[in-house]
């Protein structure tokens, strides 16, 4: 495979070629950047300011600054990242001023939704709370949530994409709902804070992704089938595999964020993802056949998890009104993953 990461940040920073210079001198302030997402906005982030001198400036908020060196030492010791130790409920305002907050913090840990649903739902509401407070205590003009498509619930079979017009939601009686139930709070938090603070606020609502940097190992179906195939091991559904999930590669995602920060009027929301549907036993057979793995088995257990229905968007309001498309495809999404997790062709 030719693939390269740098690839991918070339295409980003192309498609973004309009959009950078909006960014020139601003002071971000960012929760949730060494995650998935964060991580990849930051690397495309370094990568802009590094090739055009935009003379930024970014904090960024992290549990553990040593650590995230550690793994990535190009991004934390570049010139214009900063790292700051902390929680997310624990964040004050320190007088700083900032042009950006983006708000990314709160990983979807199934593991926390399910045993410890108290503390997922708070970290949502409260740390969104905290973000918000910070970004008027330091003269912030635009306000960036990373929502997500669980605000829906659980998606009616009989809609094939769910738009952003869709007024379902979460059962609001089970605790398995905390982590959705907990971004529609916040999403209100955001709204509040537009009509009574003046905030510019945006909001991206994500749904399934894949793509390198993409943790294997956490409750992700399409990592964990990556990551089996990668070891030899034959590829096991739980369930029956009936539910269906759609994902958006990583590169085009980090577009679609950029865009959405730089371009979309305040106030705004839109659907992350792709509208490409597959089974959840359809990709543990698509993952077998692209990576040669040792097969895949359906057990037919009873799905546990919160949504064992569909899971995908309608995104024809984010193409329409910001131009943004999917360019890599679920095939190529596969080996791109796999190939940066060790996998050779």
């Amino acid at each position: 495979m030719t693939w390269t990461f740098t690839d991918d940040l070339d295409a980003v920073f192309a498609e973004l070629a309009d959009d950078w210079s909006r960014l020139r001198n601003a002071r971000i302030f960012m929760t949730g950047g060494t995650g998935f997402i964060g991580r990849w906005m930051l690397e495309t982030l370094r990568d802009a300011d590094t090739r055009l001198g935009l003379g930024i400036d970014v904090t960024v908020l992290s549990r553990n600054p040593a650590t995230f060196a550690q793994k990535a030492p190009h991004l934390a010791s570049h010139k214009s990242f900063s790292f700051v130790a902390g929680e997310i409920n624990d964040l004050k305002a320190s007088g700083e001023r900032y042009t950006h907050v983006l708000h990314a913090a709160t990983d979807a840990s199934a593991d926390l939704n399910e045993n410890n649903p108290r503390a997922m739902f708070d970290t949502v509401v409260s740390g969104t709370r905290r973000a918000l407070d910070l970004a008027v205590d330091s003269g912030a003009g635009r306000f960036f949530f990373l929502s997500s498509g669980a605000v829906y619930g659980s998606q009616p079979w009989e809609i094939e994409r769910v738009g952003e017009e869709w007024r379902g939601g979460p059962d609001p009686l089970d605790p398995r709902a905390a982590y959705a139930e907990g971004k529609r709070a916040a999403e209100m938090l955001c709204a509040i804070y537009a009509k009574q603070f003046g905030l510019e606020i945006v909001d991206a609502r994500i749904f399934a992704l894949l793509g390198p940097l993409l943790s294997l190992d956490i409750h992700f179906a399409a990592g964990n089938f990556i990551r089996d195939a990668l070891n030899g091991r034959k590829i096991i559904v739980d369930g029956a595999g009936l539910a269906e999930r759609s994902y958006l590669y990583a590169a085009d995602l980090t577009v679609w964020l950029w865009k959405i920060l730089l371009r979309a009027d305040s106030g705004s929301v839109y659907n992350v993802g792709s509208e490409d549907a597959v089974s959840i036993a359809g990709l543990a057979a698509k993952v077998s056949t692209v990576l040669g793995g040792n097969g895949f088995e359906i057990l037919g257990k009873p799905d546990a998890g919160w949504n064992p229905g569909r899971y995908v968007p309608s995104t024809e309001k984010i193409r329409r009104e910001l131009g943004v498309k999917a360019t890599v495809d679920l095939d190529e999404a596969i080996r791109r993953t796999a190939y940066w997790n060790g996998w050779v062709k």
